[in-house]
């Protein structure tokens, strides 16, 4: 019986120690998981100019017109990025002044989204605009 020599297991060594690298690092052909459909959120009315928001007093003096909604938390103030963690200033029932995030409720008014000039308030089915103070209601 003929006897391999050492010499001749190099070559397929040398071709599987070659191919291995390759092999694990070559991308996979998994799909990323889709993202589960979520329902779409009401986006607020267009956002006005930004100048408008350089005119406007920082922190409000009186409380806000609440036309919509009288009983609706007065806004006094947004502090903060919007869309990242902005915070709304708002004066409640009793006349002290709290922050509120998106999400968290006073009075029964949950505040629901905030942009440069107003928050959105949400009680049961009623919906209110609270726009910052010195800003005109939407026409």
């Amino acid at each position: 019986m003929a006897r391999l020599s050492p010499r001749w297991l190099l070559l397929p060594a040398a071709l599987i120690a070659a191919a291995t690298p390759a092999l694990l690092l070559r991308p996979s052909p998994r799909r990323p998981a889709a993202a589960p459909a979520q329902p779409p959120l009401a986006a607020p009315p267009e956002a006005p100019p930004l100048a408008a928001a350089f005119t406007r007093p920082l922190f409000a003096t009186s409380a806000g017109d609440t036309t919509a909604a009288p009983d609706a938390p007065a806004l006094a103030g947004v502090v903060g990025r919007l869309n990242q963690d902005a915070v709304a200033l708002v004066r409640t029932a009793d006349g002290s002044t709290r922050t509120l995030a998106p999400g968290e409720s006073v009075d029964g008014w949950r505040l629901e989204s905030l942009a440069a000039d107003a928050g959105y308030f949400t009680r049961g089915n009623q919906r209110a605009r609270v726009p910052m103070p010195g800003e005109e209601p939407p026409q």
